[in-house]
């Protein structure tokens, strides 16, 4: 089944509100090799004019995978899983986030555009706090296919 076009336009409820926790903070940060002091020292961050740990910027993925779950679980949606790739990942922040913050996030698909046998689905999730400020936009762009990959023992003499 292709990607269903009526797509264009949703947006979704609301995620629960997320608490970022300082260990979490910590956590991503030496997941992803940031070694900057503001993501692990409250000290180095309190320097800085933080009131906390500095989540390093693809932090958003966290909170932003709350709503791409709500997409990946239409029913009607046309995306396979197992045919998708995340291709592009882009943020637009406000302000960073910190260890304390509570944020939401609201997932609106922004386009869709059709690629061969594929289709490229772009969405924004607007991050806020619980003041309901804008924190970061986090945009992502998915490639599903639109048809099965064939087997890979297909035309082999295995």
């Amino acid at each position: 089944m292709p990607v269903n076009p009526e797509l264009v336009g949703r947006e979704f409820a609301p995620t629960a509100p997320y608490l970022v926790g300082r260990e979490k903070v910590r956590e991503f940060a030496r997941a992803v090799f940031a070694d900057a002091p503001q993501h692990t020292d409250v000290a180095a961050a309190h320097a800085l004019g933080f009131a906390d740990v500095v989540a390093p910027p693809t932090f958003a993925m966290v909170i932003q995978d709350l709503t791409l779950q709500q997409l990946l679980g239409l029913s009607d949606s046309g995306i396979v899983l197992s045919r998708t790739i995340h291709a592009e990942q882009r943020f637009a922040y406000t302000r960073p986030i910190v260890a304390g913050d509570e944020l939401t996030a609201q997932l609106r698909v922004t386009g869709i555009r059709a690629m061969g046998p594929a289709s490229m689905i772009t969405s924004d999730a607007e991050i806020r706090d619980a003041a309901g400020e804008h924190v970061v936009t986090a945009t992502s762009v998915l490639l599903v296919s639109d048809a099965p990959a064939e087997d890979a023992t297909e035309g082999s003499d295995a």
